[in-house]
């Protein structure tokens, strides 16, 4: 889990795998951009990675202003390059059409999984956690990864609480549920779901996508298990279990289950609904679909915290501080990533005119190992919503052709955006919500280096063989 930079795209980077609705045009002509501008989102992915590692008290306590920093040191260059007026209808594209209707998914989403208590405990064996990764994979493509993330993080870390090792936990969880699950349906991840609302079929997703999902989910879990029972097996004899044993399994404030279907519902509408009415504010264009989805998420938000009963929260351990963190850190990112995005967007004409060239065969073919790459490497650290659509259009943009003779280029520019959203922390929104969770409840994750460790051990390899298999 960006931005601006496309004539059409999905306001984030959800990985709830449900896009909030349709970014109007950009404001930002990335054809007359230098690569520099891309420098703010680049310190601020660095800052991200190292400062919590070489100044963790500096970080801790003031994440948010370096987070201004960085966002300022985009914005007042580009004020005094092309006016303050460009840079507030850039600014106010951000906030609008990505900004405020992600965080307002994320919130409902965050809010509404928070006071769903799992009753009963599970214990973290192997096998008891390839059946959670399981079953929140399979709700992942039904809710999106961040619905589904959000819901099965917490009993799977209760169920883990007496483990001296679990991180790897967390890892895995990451890699399965919050990206590659995702991939099954549109509703999975927002570029499936931008797929969709571009003209490709609801089941063409499902249809060409399954065999490479289950592969990797398949491999993925099988390795987890592997890992996970050497882990359990050094542990020996755990200690006291934290969490009670009181019974039959079952669920405290199901009520929440509603709100978590009315967001489901909401974004449909978003996408489908399409009356031509909006309205314009500081140059953005702002559909009535999106505005009342936006308005109904808060109302949906603030049902959740009505509607759950007494004590399921606290019983949840349920926090603000993941919520207040992604907050902050994802405007700066939102905002510093809109000339990177224009650029890629302008195509031969920008920057970054090497990328399209390095799509395309000499004979004018299109190289679905390169676009899985180049779509899946991009969008590790972009959002992956535009990203599909930016090498959608680099294909031909045609969804026809693309579901017919060029399947397999579609196939790969899919799998690239979905699958390597894992590939680091801020690859797809839930990865750092999921993180942020599991340190709040003192797990000691990986840091931003040591995630990319996991990933570049255990999921380059694995798409490698993704390639050589479906993308040759």
């Amino acid at each position: 889990m960006s931005r601006p930079g496309r004539a059409l795209a999905l306001a984030v980077a959800l990985g709830p795998g449900l896009a909030p609705g349709l970014a109007q045009a950009a404001p930002v002509d990335g054809s007359g951009l230098a690569a520099a501008w891309g420098l703010p989102f680049a310190g601020l992915l660095l800052s991200i990675a190292i400062l919590p590692l070489a100044a963790p008290a500096l970080w801790h306590h003031h994440f948010g202003k370096i987070t201004a920093g960085w966002t300022l040191a985009f914005l007042l260059p580009y004020a005094a390059a092309y006016g303050p007026g460009a840079a507030g209808q850039a600014l106010g594209h951000a906030l609008l059409s990505e900004y405020i209707p992600f965080i307002a998914l994320l919130v409902a989403l965050y809010t509404a999984a928070g006071g769903i208590y799992v009753r009963g405990n599970l214990h973290g064996s192997p096998g008891t956690n390839v059946a959670i990764l399981a079953v929140a994979s399979v709700l992942a493509s039904v809710m999106g990864t961040t619905g589904a993330s959000m819901l099965a993080i917490r009993p799977l870390i209760r169920a883990n609480d007496n483990r001296r090792h679990k991180a790897h936990v967390i890892v895995f969880f990451i890699f399965t549920v919050s990206n590659v699950a995702g991939s099954l349906t549109p509703l999975g991840d927002p570029p499936l779901f931008l797929g969709f609302l571009k003209g490709v079929d609801f089941f063409w997703t499902p249809r060409h996508l399954f065999p490479e999902t289950l592969f990797t989910l398949a491999v993925l879990l099988a390795l987890f298990y592997a890992i996970d029972r050497y882990w359990y097996r050094r542990e020996g004899v755990l200690p006291l279990d934290p969490t009670p044993d009181t019974g039959r399994i079952g669920i405290d404030g199901a009520v929440n289950l509603l709100p978590l279907a009315a967001v489901v519902g909401l974004v449909l509408m978003s996408g489908l609904w399409r009356p031509g009415i909006a309205c314009e504010l500081w140059g953005t264009r702002l559909e009535l679909p999106h505005l009342l989805r936006d308005v109904a998420l808060v109302a949906v938000t603030l049902a959740s915290l009505s509607l759950t009963p007494a004590g399921v929260r606290e019983r949840n351990q349920f926090s603000w501080a993941p919520m207040r963190e992604v907050a902050k850190l994802f405007v700066g990112i939102f905002v510093t990533m809109v000339p990177v995005l224009a650029m890629l967007k302008a195509g031969e004409q920008g920057a970054f005119a090497a990328v399209a060239r390095a799509v395309t065969a000499a004979d004018g073919q299109p190289l679905p190992w390169a676009y899985f790459w180049l779509t899946g490497l991009l969008s590790s650290f972009l959002d992956n919503a535009p990203t599909y659509l930016v090498f959608f259009n680099l294909a031909g943009g045609d969804p026809a052709t693309l579901m017919g003779p060029q399947a397999a280029t579609l196939a790969a520019i899919s799998a690239g955006a979905v699958f390597m959203g894992a590939n680091s922390y801020i690859g797809n929104a839930p990865n750092f919500m999921v993180k942020a969770i599991a340190e709040s409840r003192g797990i000691a994750m990986p840091s931003f280096f040591g995630y990319l460790l996991w990933s570049g051990a255990v999921l380059l390899p694995l798409f490698g063989l993704v390639t050589l298999i479906w993308f040759r």
